[in-house]
């Protein structure tokens, strides 16, 4: 259900008189019918009824009462739909008053699971996005390195496989992780599936904070293993129970429950808003990460948590508690668990979180001093009006052809943004050929961008005000044309061409509406923001081309046959030692294989070839 009220003068105690008890969402908007704020609540009545009824609001909020001219209610059917409905409203709609969170991504998560052969066999990885319902996933981690790490050293100790099940299909030998005691083989039967399986349990057990039940169950195996006189079974039940009791005696410190914990501290500084999570998960410090948020100048700690709160945990799974500084915090969410400081331990995780709030702005401010000199000193080479706010770069990868890829990397304010790049993967075009790659990419990511469109905006639909184009004079070609052909011929453009011996300093600037060719000082700060942002388009082409090639090559043409599953696909592979070896074979070779009939092994011939 929703209900409008506007008025030139906002008629609050008829909107009141009218408004209903229920839990939902309000709007209050301004006498354009700009957003003004978004809130949620359990009570829409009484929460509404507070802004208009209390006095003593802070300077911030009683400016914002002054220029209410209308609200807007939606019902909702409980108070968990409407907290889901504001932080949708908030990220979407950026209202003026909301303090404002953004992901540049999701968190990361270690999974544990397989498909298909690998599913009695299930691999560690590292995971990021929609979960799958054949994999079972711990976390969220505040950043990959922690990810990495906890993989690190379940890999050692447990001895998992980390493959992709692509590989884990067709292999006919153990792979170098083995050889260095990092896997068991299961991809060559050098582990049944029981002692596996045991193995991976333990791992689920070390991820979910049981450390005393996976110490306990790998010591009872040491000692019936030693029982047995199987001394170097034992011996390595020893490292492993060494290996994680070192882990745990140097993440607890003075701590030894297993407990799940989110440290939030939120940090104002001259201007500077920041707000820091440290994460534990069973008992372990994961690491911490720092948020800047969109927030009015005279936003307070306690309020910046509040929002921050609310909106990270519509979308994560909050922890058994939070703690919090400063507090008190008002409106958190039901459900949560959240409070100061209890102990020494909790107040030596909230120092820790609030020094390196303080690093992460101070770190910030350093940042925005030294891109801001450098959009200053780039802006002077180039001799633009004013500096340039938004950059785009494109790059083009391929092998010989094979697997191309164009990157658009994207600066904003001097500062690489990373959810707004964007990798287009290039079809229909002779392979090797540069020029069409760059038209392709230039055309898809241009063509919905409005005629004569200025830079205000965010994301793909907004114009750049300067694109780079990693070659020469003829990519730069390509690139006016295509611009002029989407009506976007206003835009300012450059090249970037690699000097002599592709050696970095000595790098060409062609740039559109100078005649000759620029060539910036080695030492210019504006250079050297160029520089790092045409090395990132390239780096992010590179990656986007390995992983599109690796997709391709992974493929066996064994997988498009029908009846061959991954059992018989291991024992064609192993039979003829690899894909080439399965060419070369005739349909009698190919009968010769256990569980190969001529009708499949003919089926089988004419794939290959």
């Amino acid at each position: 259900m929703s209900s409008t009220a506007s008025a030139p003068n906002f008629d609050s105690q008829a909107f009141l008189a009218a408004l209903t008890e229920a839990p939902g969402v309000y709007r209050m908007l301004d006498a354009t019918g700009a957003l003004l704020y978004v809130g949620k609540a359990k009570n829409l009545k009484r929460r509404v009824s507070s802004y208009f009824q209390k006095t003593g609001h802070s300077p911030r909020i009683a400016l914002m009462l002054q220029q209410v001219a209308a609200m807007e209610v939606t019902a909702t059917r409980s108070e968990a739909e409407a907290l889901i409905l504001e932080n949708t409203l908030i990220k979407k709609l950026t209202p003026k008053y909301n303090i404002l969170f953004r992901d540049d991504k999701s968190y990361p998560y270690i999974g544990i699971g397989g498909k298909d052969g690998g599913a009695a066999f299930p691999r560690l990885f590292y995971h990021r996005g929609r979960f799958d319902k054949k994999s079972r996933y711990f976390g969220p981690f505040p950043s990959g390195l922690a990810v990495r790490e906890s993989i690190e050293l379940i890999q050692k100790t447990f001895l998992l496989r980390t493959c992709e099940d692509a590989v884990f299909a067709h292999r006919s030998r153990p792979c170098l992780l083995h050889q260095i005691r990092r896997c068991k083989a299961p991809c060559v039967g050098m582990v049944t599936a029981e002692e596996y399986a045991a193995d991976a349990r333990l791992a689920e057990l070390f991820l979910r904070g049981k450390h005393a039940d996976v110490i306990d169950d790998l010591s009872r195996r040491m000692e019936a293993a030693a029982g047995r006189l199987e001394f170097e079974t034992a011996a390595q039940l020893r490292d492993q129970i060494k290996a994680l009791q070192t882990v745990l005696h140097r993440q607890y410190v003075s701590s030894t429950r297993e407990a799940d914990v989110d440290i939030i501290a939120a940090r104002v500084e001259r201007g500077e808003l920041c707000v820091n999570l440290a994460m534990v998960r069973g008992g372990l410090h994961m690491g911490d990460r720092a948020y800047f948020p969109q927030a009015p100048a005279d936003a307070t700690a306690a309020e910046i948590l509040a929002a921050f709160i609310t909106q990270h945990y519509a979308e994560q799974p909050a922890p058994a508690r939070l703690i919090l500084s400063p507090w008190p915090v008002d409106e958190v969410p039901e459900g949560i668990s959240a409070g100061p400081a209890r102990n020494e331990m909790e107040r030596a995780w909230v120092d820790m979180a609030e020094h390196n709030a303080r690093l992460a702005v101070a770190a910030r401010k350093q940042a925005r001093t030294r891109s801001g000199s450098r959009l200053r000193a780039l802006q002077e080479a180039l001799e633009l009006p004013e500096a340039p706010r938004r950059i785009e770069c494109f790059d083009i990868s391929h092998t010989m052809g094979e697997g191309t890829v164009a990157s658009c990397v994207v600066c904003v304010d001097g500062a690489m943004k990373k959810s707004d790049y964007r990798r287009f993967n290039i079809e229909g075009i002779q392979p090797g050929d540069d020029y069409a790659a760059m038209r392709q990419a230039l055309t898809r990511r241009y063509e919905k961008v409005p005629e004569r469109t200025q830079s205000a905006g965010a994301g793909m639909t907004a114009a750049p005000d300067l694109i780079l184009i990693d070659g020469g004079k003829g990519q730069h070609a390509v690139a006016r044309e295509v611009l002029a052909e989407l009506g976007l011929d206003h835009l300012l453009t450059a090249g970037i061409a690699k000097g002599e011996g592709r050696k970095p300093g000595l790098e060409t600037l062609f740039v559109h509406g100078r005649s000759q060719p620029l060539q910036l000082a080695m030492d210019n700060a504006g250079f050297h923001l160029l520089q790092e942002i045409r090395d990132e388009a390239h780096r992010f082409a590179i990656v986007g081309h390995r992983a599109r090639r690796a997709k391709a090559r992974s493929h066996s043409q064994l997988e498009d046959v029908v009846g061959i599953g991954p059992a018989r696909r291991r024992k064609l592979l192993a039979q003829f030692g690899g894909l080439d070896g399965v060419r070369a074979a005739t349909v009698d070779d190919l009968c010769r294989v256990e569980g190969i009939s001529r009708h499949l092994a003919e089926a089988i011939h004419k794939q290959m070839r």
